[in-house]
């Protein structure tokens, strides 16, 4: 019997063939800057980031991450798979963190062991996956990395007093004005630029700011003195009776949380400030080392992040708009400056993209699909026509602030309206055109044919694998009715 080849194999047969055809010099630097919980309003804080990427590149104003956690993201950022396919369903074990993403095989098995297997340059510089390391291997380096410089115990998220594994070493910081977590990491990064060689690399500088407790840089102490959580119609929600129980329960915030609230903002805003100076920094690197124009440079979020919407504290876990819809912006060769897009895309895309710019066959088939042609100034027919959202239980115990009663849910995000039930049984339906801060809930107002259309293709891009996923994600839906 004859032998069938899938398809995906040839793909990426041809593209080892193809980039072991093509000289270094040719072949275009990959960096990713990402940082930790922020907030798509929050990037109005850098403005360095939005001209020097924004203005001088391609702003991709519809992009979400079907998950709003960490760890989950991250290995979605790093495999091209959604959770359901990765199984990295939440922040620690046992499903979820360092230790399930390794015994899934995806340690060995990933976009930067794609790239160096495809002779780019690798380092990985910043927060890893939640969990990592193990604490009898605090060296440990994953495989495909050239230049590795995780923090490994202390207090990272609180920007100073913590060690870092750098290349195999244990090096500790302090308290001091330079042990600055942001500031630490950025020289490491423009270390590992200047230190290319002419190699093409690709670097994953992966911040924490502006994650909680948001600790800035002194030197910004006393910027925006005034400055509040956004007061969006969603803040503090007034009538709450059409929302899932899990809203429902909650009680108005009171002044003292929405004091707290504001001051948990401006910190995350100025921690903001020392990235967008890193972001500065990397490409004045890249322009005086000469690389600059053969260099694509991503900057995103690895989730959102909600301040009182729907009287939530600050968190994530929702699939409500503040906690699934994050920056995406790209600089390139090629890629067409100022340029808005406002196709739905998913952070599923963003391997494939890198692969196909590195010319590099990646081990596993992803879920998503190249931006490249919007790189091009072109826009691919079929396009996705909704974002899957997706969540899994979080056995937390005992429940930490951001995650606590977070039930279950599977939904789709489309350009025009949201869907998404819960595995309690209750539906979530709105009108974003009209209703773009969520405030009224649509589910008894539409046809039950309609909700049920919509259900059964949640549940089938819930489990859907690969080529089927772009498959299902581009068939067209009817409009809310």
């Amino acid at each position: 019997m004859r032998r069938i080849v899938p398809v995906f194999l040839i793909l990426a047969l041809l593209a080892t063939v193809l980039a072991s055809n093509i000289s270094a010099a040719a072949r275009p630097n990959l960096v990713i800057i990402l940082t930790d919980d922020q907030d798509l309003g929050s990037l109005a804080f850098m403005p360095k980031t939005l001209e020097l990427l924004g203005a001088q590149g391609m702003t991709f104003r519809n992009y979400f991450v079907p998950l709003s956690l960490c760890c989950p993201s991250r290995a979605t950022l790093l495999t091209g798979l959604y959770a359901h396919n990765h199984k990295v369903y939440t922040n620690f074990g046992p499903d979820g963190g360092f230790e399930r993403f390794d015994a899934q095989g995806y340690e060995a098995r990933n976009l930067a062991t794609a790239l160096h297997a495809a002779g780019y340059r690798t380092g990985l510089i910043g927060k890893y996956l939640n969990g990592y390391p193990v604490k009898d291997d605090p060296t440990h380096i994953p495989p495909g990395w050239d230049e590795w410089v995780s923090p490994v115990k202390g207090s990272p998220y609180g920007s100073y007093s913590y060690t870092l594994n750098d290349n195999g070493n244990l090096v500790k910081y302090g308290n001091k004005t330079e042990d600055y977590i942001t500031d630490v990491l950025s020289k490491k990064a423009v270390e590992f630029v200047r230190g290319s060689g002419g190699q093409p690399f690709f670097l994953y500088l992966a911040t924490y700011a502006p994650h909680k407790p948001g600790t800035p840089a002194r030197r910004h102490f006393g910027l925006l003195p005034t400055l509040q959580a956004p007061r969006t119609p969603s803040f503090n929600e007034a009538d709450v009776r059409d929302k899932p129980a899990r809203i429902r329960n909650l009680k108005r915030l009171k002044p003292e949380q929405i004091a707290a609230l504001d001051n948990l903002y401006r910190k995350q805003a100025l921690s903001l400030q020392a990235v967008d100076e890193a972001v500065a920094a990397l490409v004045d690197t890249l322009r005086e080392t000469g690389q600059l124009d053969n260099t694509f440079i991503v900057f995103t979020a690895d989730n959102g992040y909600h301040l009182g919407q729907h009287r939530l504290g600050p968190g994530k876990y929702t699939a409500y708009e503040p906690d699934i819809h994050v920056p995406l912006l790209v600089r390139g060769p090629g890629v067409p400056a100022g340029i808005e897009v406002n196709a739905l895309i998913s952070s599923v895309d963003l391997v494939p993209t890198f692969a196909e710019l590195a010319g590099a066959a990646l081990p596993i088939e992803p879920d998503g699909r190249s931006l490249v042609p919007f790189l091009q100034g072109q826009t691919p027919e079929p396009w996705r026509q909704a974002v899957l959202l997706e969540q899994f239980k979080y056995p937390v115990s005992p429940p930490d602030e951001a995650t606590a009663n977070s039930p279950a849910h599977r939904g789709l995000r489309t350009d025009t309206f949201k869907y998404v039930e819960y595995g309690t049984g209750e539906r979530e339906v709105y009108d974003l055109m009209k209703d773009p801060d969520e405030l009224v809930n649509l589910r008894d107002q539409v046809p039950l044919p309609w909700l049920t259309l919509l259900s059964q293709r949640a549940k089938a891009l819930r489990s859907c694998k690969g080529e089927t996923c772009r498959q299902i994600e581009a068939q067209p839906l009817p409009g809310l009715p």
